[in-house]
């Protein structure tokens, strides 16, 4: 699964340069067809690009967008912006976006569950929590063995209705996106069961951050934006544990070398990264093949927090990054629903 020299030569080598003239999206002037910041690497991401379809920023204003979530049932986006303590959410019908939900707890990664529920990690409450359908909340988790947890980051259910998460220190690092406080265990990835049982299933990373299953939910993808800044993927063992970790890519380019954030898989099993501070020609989506080669991106002018694949068809692709939402339609599908 780990990429290749020879593989990663040759996809270094055909990597953009940064564009000439910076695209303004504050502007209403047309793109021409196929948008040029929709960038193949390699023959295979060519299927995924729809030569009629521009990159569209949806929303500017926030202060560092995270978490999207598409919902299917209300056809809604929401997603996070954490330092002004607030969820968003943009609505199909008309592309209206208002504030969704305030306070949010400082929250940061969304999804729902397979009953249309919101679930939210809070860097504020330092806890994991769902939304019911009646305004309550209920918390999924918030200590580890007595001891509370850091800032849950990015969460994801699988097949079976068990939530994963991931829990780095972002959030108590510092009063910009939570609170700053002690640290009282170390960064790891949690899985709670539908009983409520939980259990910590990796505690090898820096900081673990974005994660995702596999089309078939037997591998799971977990972002270190540690020291590492890396992907890890490993075997889903008996649905509940993780088993032969090995590293999938790396976010070294020509260019230099960036943090991969928030991740989802497409149908093909191909990984979308959210990658950035690195500079114009790489901030934005990095597209990863199933075997880790790097075949394709879409460059933003910010760096691309997370992303989720969303509307009707789970064709468009939604990308928050830093203070804006952007979305591109795609020749693939997402994976999972959220």
């Amino acid at each position: 699964m780990t990429l290749s020299r020879r593989s990663f030569l040759a996809t270094a080598a055909a990597l953009p340069a940064a564009a000439q003239t910076a695209r303004n999206f504050a502007s209403n002037e047309p793109v021409r067809y196929p948008d040029p910041d929709v960038v193949s690497l390699d023959p295979k991401f060519d299927k995924y690009k729809v030569t009629n379809a521009a990159i569209k920023r949806l929303y500017t204003g926030t202060a560092w967008a995270e978490g999207p979530a598409w919902n299917g049932s209300g056809r809604y986006l929401v997603w996070s912006d954490i330092p002004n303590n607030r969820q968003m959410r943009l609505t199909e019908e008309d592309g209206h976006v208002s504030v969704y939900r305030v306070p949010s707890g400082y929250s940061n990664g969304n999804t729902f569950d397979f009953e249309g529920r919101q679930l939210s990690c809070e860097h504020l409450n330092r806890r994991v929590v769902r939304y019911e359908y009646d305004g309550s909340v209920t918390v999924i988790a918030d200590h580890w063995q007595g001891k509370r947890l850091n800032s849950p980051n990015d969460i994801v259910v699988d097949r079976d209705g068990g939530i994963w998460f991931t829990d780095p220190t972002y959030g108590i690092l510092g009063n910009y996106e939570g609170a700053q406080a002690t640290q009282e265990i170390k960064p790891a990835v949690y899985r709670v069961d539908k009983n409520g049982s939980m259990k910590m299933v990796a505690d090898s990373f820096g900081q673990p951050n974005g994660l995702c299953f596999s089309p078939d939910y037997r591998k799971l993808y977990i972002c270190d934006t540690g020291d590492a800044k890396d992907i890890h993927v490993f075997d889903v063992v008996n649905g509940i544990n993780l088993g032969n970790g090995k590293l999938f890519t790396n976010m070294t380019t020509k260019m230099g070398t960036g943090l991969p954030d928030g991740i989802r898989a497409d149908v093909d099993g191909n990984i979308w990264i959210g990658s950035g501070w690195v500079g114009p020609g790489y901030d934005g989506v990095h597209v990863v093949s199933p075997e880790g080669q790097l075949i394709g991106m879409i460059q933003l002018p910010e760096t691309c927090a997370n992303l989720c694949f969303g509307g009707p068809k789970r064709n468009r692709l939604f990308m928050a990054a830093s203070q804006s939402l952007y979305a591109v339609y795609v020749g693939t599908k997402g994976a999972h629903i959220a």
